[in-house]
C-alpha cells in the first residue's frame, strides 16, 4: 500500500477538480465551485491552467475532461508487457464465448479495467478502459484477492471497504473470505449480478514470478450464464486464457 505522505495543496486541488468533472459528467465554474466548496475564483484558475494544456475542454455548457488524458493512459497501458501479452488473448476469448472478455489490473486497491472487446452476441454494459471499481463486486477482482495474503486482503478491504452496487453485491467480510478460499481451491471466481443487475461473470488470476499481474473475465446476462456454462464451460475458458497469458509472459 503506498504511503499517505502530506498533498501539494494546488496539485490536489487540481485532481479534486478534474474528478469532479467526471463524475458530474462536465460541469460550469461556480457548479464545481459549490461542489468542492472552493472560491469560484480558484477553480477558475485551474481550469483554465488545464485548458490551456488540452487536459479539459470548454462550450457553453461547461467544461469536460479532454481526451489528453486517453493519450497519456493509452502510453501508459502501451508500455505494460502485460497488456501486450494479453489483449490479443481478450480479442480471442470474446470470439469464442460471443460475450464480453476483460482484462482487469489491481491498482492502489482497486480494480480497473484495463482491456476489453465484444463478442457477436455482447450486449451494452457500463464498462470502458480504465474504469476503476471495487475488487470484492468484481469476479475478476475476487481472483486477484484471492492470490494476496490474508493480511493484504484486510489491508484492501479496511481502506475501501464492502459497499453494496447491487441487492447481490457481497458486503460480509466473511461471505466475502468464504469466496475467496473458495476461488483459491477451484482456480476462478464468479459475480452473480454483484455489481450489474442482470450481468454474471466468472475470472481468473494471472499470475508470474513476482505475484498476481491482473485477471481476466467474461461477462454476460445472467439468462445465458446458466448451469454448466457458467460453473464449468466458461470457466475453462477464462482459466486456459489465463494461463496462455502466464506462459507467454514468461517469453516476453
Amino acid at each position: 500500500m503506498p504511503t499517505q505522505d502530506a498533498p501539494i495543496g494546488s496539485v490536489q486541488t487540481t485532481i479534486d477538480i478534474v474528478e469532479a468533472l467526471r463524475d458530474l459528467d462536465g460541469a460550469g465554474v461556480s457548479e464545481l465551485a459549490t461542489h468542492l466548496d472552493l472560491p469560484t475564483s480558484t477553480v477558475f484558475d485551474h481550469l483554465r491552467t488545464l485548458e490551456q494544456n488540452e487536459f479539459v475542454t470548454s462550450d457553453d455548457d461547461g467544461y469536460r475532461v479532454g481526451s489528453r488524458f486517453l493519450e497519456i493512459g493509452g502510453y501508459a497501458r502501451k508500455q505494460d508487457p502485460l497488456y501486450q501479452v494479453a489483449e490479443p488473448e481478450i480479442q480471442k476469448i470474446a470470439h469464442q464465448t460471443g460475450e464480453h472478455a476483460n482484462l482487469v489490473v489491481e491498482d492502489f486497491g482497486k480494480a480497473v479495467f484495463y482491456a476489453k472487446a465484444e463478442g457477436e452476441d455482447a450486449f451494452q454494459l457500463d464498462t470502458h478502459v480504465g474504469k476503476r471499481v471495487h475488487l470484492s463486486t468484481t469476479s475478476a477482482g475476487k481472483a486477484i484477492l484471492a492470490e494476496f495474503d490474508d493480511e493484504t486482503i484486510h489491508d484492501v478491504l479496511d481502506e475501501h471497504g464492502l459497499p453494496a452496487v447491487t441487492e447481490h453485491t457481497v458486503t460480509d467480510r466473511d461471505v466475502l473470505f468464504e469466496e475467496i478460499e473458495e476461488c483459491r481451491e477451484r482456480g476462478f471466481a464468479v459475480d452473480d449480478e454483484e455489481r450489474i443487475p442482470g450481468v454474471r461473470c466468472v475470472g481468473a488470476a494471472i499470475t508470474g514470478d513476482d505475484g498476481v499481474l491482473g485477471a481476466v473475465s467474461v461477462s454476460g446476462p445472467k439468462s445465458g450464464m446458466q448451469d454448466d456454462r457458467f460453473l464449468e464451460d466458461i470457466p475453462d475458458l477464462v482459466l486456459r486464457t489465463a494461463n496462455v497469458i502466464e506462459v507467454n509472459m514468461k517469453y516476453q
